[in-house]
This record gives C-alpha cells, structure tokens and sequence, in this order.
C-alpha cells in the first residue's frame, strides 16, 4: 500500500505580517493533484495543521475545504492526522464525530478513557486500494508533560520516559490487532536526537530541546515512522523508516533553501518499501540581496536597482519575498526610505531590512578603560556609543547636532 507522510503546515501562518494564505492554497491543490496522480491509499499529516492555538476563520476554512474536497475526490482514501506543539487540542479534537463519519481520523491530544489510553482513538486501520486492512497506525499526537504517566527517577530522564511508556504500550496494543502481513506505522510530533533543528521557526517542546527522545524509541518492526515538528525534511539515525516530512513551505527566511516536500511511502507487505521524495513547487520565491553577509549601501542599491521588472499582470502574492541587508560604517537615516526607492517597479517586496552595524561592538568601558563615567565628558561618551555601531567618526553635522541638544539639556536642568 502506499502513503503519502506530511506535516507542519501551520495554515494562518504570516511572515512579517504577510499572510501566506495564497500559498497555503496553492499547496493544498498540489496535494489534492498529488494524491490522486500518486494513487495514494492514506494520508498521514504529523501535527500543526496550525500555526497558532487559535487559527483565523480563513485558516479553519482552508483546513476543512480540504479535508472535505480529499473525500469528493478519493473517497477511499485513509486520513490520519495528530495534532502538534502550535495546535490546540480541543480545537481538532471538537469536529471528531463529523470527520469519524467523513472517515477521516484526528488525534489533537492524548485521548483518555476512564484514566486510561483510549487506545479505539490511538490506533488506526489502513487500507489499500482492495479496501484490505494493510496497516494499522499508532496515532500519537503532542505530547506535553501533564500527558506523561509518572516513572521512577531509575528510569533516567523522566520526561523522556514517560514519551517511551506512551509509545510502549500504544505499539505493543497495534501489534496485537494487526494481523500477519500488515506493518506497523508511527505518527509523532516531537524533537528527535540526530535530527537538525531549523532556524528562528521552531519552537523548543517537551522541556526544552535538551529533552531530545532517541530513535529507539521506534522498535525494528515499526515498518514507518512519520514524524513532524522539524522543518527540514532528513531521516533521523540513519533510519530509512523514520522520517520526518519537514513543512512544505519555507516558514522562515532562514528555510529558503530547504528541499520543502512530501514522502511518498511504499510498504510491502509488514515491511518498508520505496521512500521518495515529492518535492512542493515554490509558488513563491525568497531572495536576499546580497545573496551572502551585508554589502555597502551603494552596492546595494544598484543590486536592487538590477532585479527583474514586476508584471502589473502578475498576482501579488507571487511577488518574492526579500531580505535586504546594509553595511552601514555612519548612520543612514533615510536607509528605508532609498531602498524602497530603488525597489520601485522590481519583482520583489521588501519584508525585512537588516543593518550590519561595521563599529567595534564594545561597551562603554572598552573605550578609554583608565577613565571612569565621571571622568568623561558628554562627547566621550557620544563618540563611544557611535563607535560602537559605525566604523566611521561621527561627522561634523552630527557633532553639531549633538552638541544643540546637549545645550538644551543643560539650559533646561538649570
């Protein structure tokens, strides 16, 4: 049978305040293309469906015009989705008995049952195209501290501990269900050691990043695990079997150049087969001028001034998102305002403007450390604070400048 293992699409996700609503959509309509070319049997998505605990109406809409559009489309087809660290669990648990008639399984939070794991929520039947039972899914969501069952300090780290006993006792129940011939598959959300963390996008869970899980936490015969919450597709130990999908669209500036994807995964039998990589069209780009480190504001300006022309025809959001990034040796108080200038009519939208500041960095002290803060006069004291950010000397006008204001400092005080 074949699954399609993808994870982190934070719908309502905005990036400097620019909603990716567009492109939201036009991912969800290549995965709607994708799994009917691909003949996908089930669908697995490893957490944040959201990019907060509370999504706007148009992030809910999106999710549920999805889900809805899978079923007209594949009405076969096996959806399983655990809810991760951004979503609220109330949240995609609240439509369960609709989507259990639609036959699509969410798992937002740890289900109990009179204190103990529901284990009809945790454990989900796959099917193939015969409509046969081909593998059974442990569905385990987020897992947060108050979900964990208490363990003796014996056990090491208790949190860590905790995650295994959950995991320990959900497979050993989908290993008495299945019957010979169907694999076992693992849904989590969760930070793994020998895994890399993204930049700036990810936010540390389960105590902090310390409390990393180990891979063996996936026995052999877990024939796959989809996992989610890291951003950068890789396996993690060198296990072909335990993935993570990484998010399809670039979350953060820093995430431009990752392979975003999906995984297609072939099981044959009660044992992992083909794993391959689907890669998400980039509907928009990122750039960052210079491509490398900051350049001098002149060479950046003519870089800017070289960006292809904008097409009025062309759709907004499709215009690349930049980063712009200044050396700046004296202060550029009109910096802004001469980048937008020369960005006019080009196919770019300015989203973060980055001074690199060319001073020395130091703190007061390291500027004359024989003097004390009584010891130095007001221009001292300018002279090293502008140091500290310009490589170059405050010019003659600043100076002047200065010095007017501390004049009517000190008139004002007396």
């Amino acid at each position: 049978m074949r699954l399609l293992h993808t994870s982190d699409w934070h719908l309502g996700h905005t990036l400097y305040d620019v909603s990716r609503e567009a492109e939201h959509a036009a991912f969800l309509d290549w995965l709607l293309d994708t799994l009917e070319s691909e003949s996908i049997d089930a669908l697995l998505v490893a957490g944040d469906i959201f990019d907060t605990a509370n999504p706007s109406a148009e992030a809910q809409a999106a999710w549920y015009q999805f889900v809805a559009r899978a079923r007209r489309r594949r009405p076969r087809l096996d959806v399983v989705v655990v809810g991760g660290n951004h979503d609220s669990a109330a949240r995609l648990d609240a439509p369960d008995p609709l989507f259990a008639a639609l036959g699509v399984r969410v798992v937002g939070g740890l289900p109990r049952a009179k204190g103990a794991l529901d284990l009809e929520r945790l454990l989900v039947p796959l099917h193939d195209a015969r409509g046969r039972v081909g593998a059974w899914v442990a569905a385990v969501p987020y897992l947060r501290p108050s979900d964990l069952p208490p363990v003796s300090s014996e056990e090491g780290d208790r949190l860590v501990a905790g995650v295994r006993a959950i995991y320990a006792e959900v497979l050993e129940a989908a290993r008495h269900r299945r019957q010979p011939g169907q694999a076992l598959v693992a849904m989590g959300h969760c930070y793994m050691t020998g895994s890399e963390l993204s930049v700036m996008s990810e936010r540390k869970i389960l105590g902090g990043n310390q409390h990393a899980l180990p891979v063996d936490l996936f026995p052999a015969d877990v024939a796959y695990a989809a996992l989610g919450h890291l951003h950068k597709a890789q396996r993690v130990g060198a296990r072909e079997g335990v993935r993570y999908s990484g998010s399809p669209l670039p979350l953060s500036l820093s995430e431009a150049h990752y392979r975003h994807q999906v995984l297609c995964v072939d099981l044959e039998g009660e044992a992992l087969g083909e794993v391959r990589s689907l890669p998400v069209p980039r509907t928009t780009s990122m750039l960052r001028v210079p491509a490398r480190d900051a350049a001098p504001l002149e060479e950046v300006l003519q870089a800017l001034a070289e960006l292809p022309a904008w097409a009025a025809a062309a759709p907004e959001w499709t215009r690349p998102y930049l980063e712009v990034c200044v050396a700046l040796p004296r202060p550029e108080p009109a910096l802004r305002h001469k980048v937008e200038h020369a960005l006019e009519g080009r196919a770019a939208r300015l989203v973060k403007l980055t001074p690199a500041y060319t001073g020395v960095g130091g703190a007061l002290a390291d500027a004359q450390p024989t003097l004390s803060l009584r010891e130095r006069t007001p221009e001292d004291v300018f002279r090293a604070r502008h140091a500290r950010d310009y490589a170059e000397p405050p010019s003659r006008g600043l100076l002047e400048s200065f010095h007017t204001l501390l004049t009517q400092v000190q008139e004002d005080a007396s």
